[in-house]
Parts: structure tokens; sequence; C-alpha cells
């Protein structure tokens, strides 16, 4: 490729062996019209078969580069993109997501747009997908509110907004999606002390820059939850933890949602430990066990398998313990480097 392309893909990769003929063949399929596209991917020095693949892939399509990451995580990743990126456009894909054929050009085509109020984020909502074990089980909660919260780029439906066809402005990060690259450039790209959470810190700086973020139904892509519960635990785990850093380093991105988990694991411990507090924490833990037989019965409707709605039962304190256990922990461990400053 010698002409400069309108937009660069990003995507980072880790011993991705498994996804990666699929992720290759849907990104290359990217309907762009007349407009142009780089496809990015960053190793981080994968043990599999990752590299080999992604070589004989750039050696058959001009449109990919293979380039290196050796500090092995997302944010270091993207920031080795971004300096390679030559598109007017940067987008963020992902090896374990499958993007609509019009991602790329929905996304570019919402950032030209002459709007009096630009975007400075454009992205789309993400549609989980069962692929097997507890994957069915994450894909339902993820469909409730105990699950996601107050967050609209999980409860925005496939048309938009309860049902409403168009887009949705969003006060946090998103995963993927597109910007011009100037404004990754004069944010200084990803922050590499955020290996997890990167996308919700990134965004506490676009938006504290004044910056929109906007929600596109048309460009909802689809990903694959994890399917057992010590993968779910670690991964929400891993959340909580830098969810607390981000908080700390970006106070005015909490949410009240963000301390329900949190809580809900004081709550737990008190209601075991003996002392005053004990009665009013099993109340509590009650209370829990009731909103959570709700959700768990209202969703036996969208459940493909009655067996998924009983794991709901499961999967919705594991992701609960592990993001709170995972806060609390944060606070604890960043707390002091962001008190010395």
């Amino acid at each position: 490729m010698t002409a400069e392309p309108d937009v660069s893909v990003l995507i980072p990769v880790l011993d991705e062996e498994r996804h990666l003929p699929g992720a290759i063949a849907a990104m290359r399929a990217q309907d762009l019209g007349d407009r142009t596209m780089e496809l990015l991917f960053v190793d981080g020095r994968s043990q599999d078969r990752t590299r080999a693949i992604l070589e004989e892939a750039a050696r058959d399509d001009p449109r990919i580069r293979v380039l290196d990451n050796p500090q092995r995580n997302i944010p270091a990743g993207l920031n080795v993109g971004l300096r390679h990126a030559r598109g007017r456009y940067v987008a963020r894909m992902d090896a374990h997501t499958l993007f609509p054929p019009r991602y790329l050009a929905a996304g570019i085509e919402r950032l030209e747009a002459d709007d009096a109020d630009p975007v400075s984020w454009v992205s789309g909502l993400v549609i989980p997908r069962p692929n097997g074990g507890w994957s069915g089980g994450v894909t339902l909660a993820l469909g409730t509110r105990l699950g996601v919260g107050g967050s609209d780029k999980w409860r925005m439906s496939a048309d938009g907004p309860d049902g409403a066809p168009g887009e949705i402005d969003l006060d946090t990060g998103v995963f993927a999606g597109l910007w011009r690259r100037s404004t990754l450039e004069a944010l200084g790209g990803w922050d590499e002390a955020f290996p997890i959470n990167e996308d919700s810190e990134l965004a506490a700086r676009v938006l504290g820059e004044g910056g929109r973020i906007v929600c596109l139904a048309e460009m909802a892509a689809e990903y694959l939850p994890r399917s057992t519960l010590r993968g779910l635990f670690r991964q929400y785990g891993r959340y909580g933890l830098y969810r607390a850093k981000t908080a700390l380093r970006h106070p005015g991105s909490m949410r009240r949602s963000h301390l329900l988990p949190p809580a809900l694991v004081v709550t737990v411990a008190l209601a075991a430990s003996p002392g005053p507090l004990r009665r009013p924490a099993r109340l509590g833990v009650a209370v829990y066990g009731a909103a959570l037989a709700a959700s768990t019965v209202a969703s036996l409707r969208r459940a493909e398998r009655p067996a998924d709605a009983a794991r709901l039962a499961v999967v919705l304190p594991v992701m609960h313990i592990a993001w709170g256990s995972g806060f609390l922990a944060g606070l604890a461990r960043f707390a002091r480097a962001f008190g010395d400053r």
C-alpha cells in the first residue's frame, strides 16, 4: 500500500491463534465504499501461532501490517499502533469481537457529520453472544439492570435506545470505536498505567476536554463472554481494581451504580461477622437475594435455555463480588499514590 489510507485499524493481539482466522476475514471484509484502510495487528509476543498467522495474512494482503508490542498489554499495543498509523481516522478492533460490515464506514460518516457539537469518539453498542459453558448466563446477566447498572451502552437495543433508531450520548468509555487521529494524538494516546479499564480512563480525558462520545445502533458488534466462572471472576476483579484507579484519577467519572458492588462486599462481610451491624447487614443481603431472584425469574422469558436463567443466580453474584472486591482492593492499592500528588 503506497497511498495513505483513510482509516488505520489498531488490533492488539496476544495468543489469539484460535480466533484470528475468522477475525482477519471479517476485518478484511469491511465495506468502506471508496475509502481505504490499513489493518495494524500489534502482537504482544505471542507464544502460539498468532505471529505466523499474521505474517501469512500480511503476505497475502498489503493492507495488513504486523507490529511488535514488547510490553504485551493492551494500551501499550494501541500506542504502538497509533505511532504507526497513517490514516486520518483511527479505529480499534478486537479479535474476540464480530464487527458488522459497515462498522468503519458508519463511524467515519458520523465523525464527518456537520454537527454544531462535533463528536470526538463514536462506537456501537456491544451484544454478548453465548459460546458455551457459563457464557449463556453471562449473556443474560448483561441484559439485566443488575448486570449493567445504569450503563446505556449495554441497555441500548439493536435499533437504538428503547427501540428507537439512532444514537445516544455516553458519559463513560465504550469498547472499540473510531476517533480522528488528531484527537488521540492531542490526548497522548492511551495511558499505559491502565492495563485494564483503559477505555474508561481515556473517556474521562475526552469528556474532561469537552469532547463528546456517541454510541450508534448501526455499529452494534457481537462479543464472546467468558465461559468459565473462574475466568469471569478474574475478568471482573480486574475491572473493579482498575476502575478504582480511574475513579481516583478522574473522580467525576464515578456513577452511583459503581458504589453498589463494593457496598455488597462490605454488607456480606458484616453479615458474617459479630457486632451491632450484623442484623441490618443480613437484611441487606436478603434484599439483594430478592432482587437476584426477581431478575432470574424475569430472565426466563429471554433465555434460550432454562439452564442459562438458572445460572444467572450464580453469575450475577460472581460479577458483583469480584468487581466490588477488586474496587476495594484498588482503593487500598492506589489511594496513597494519588494522595501523594
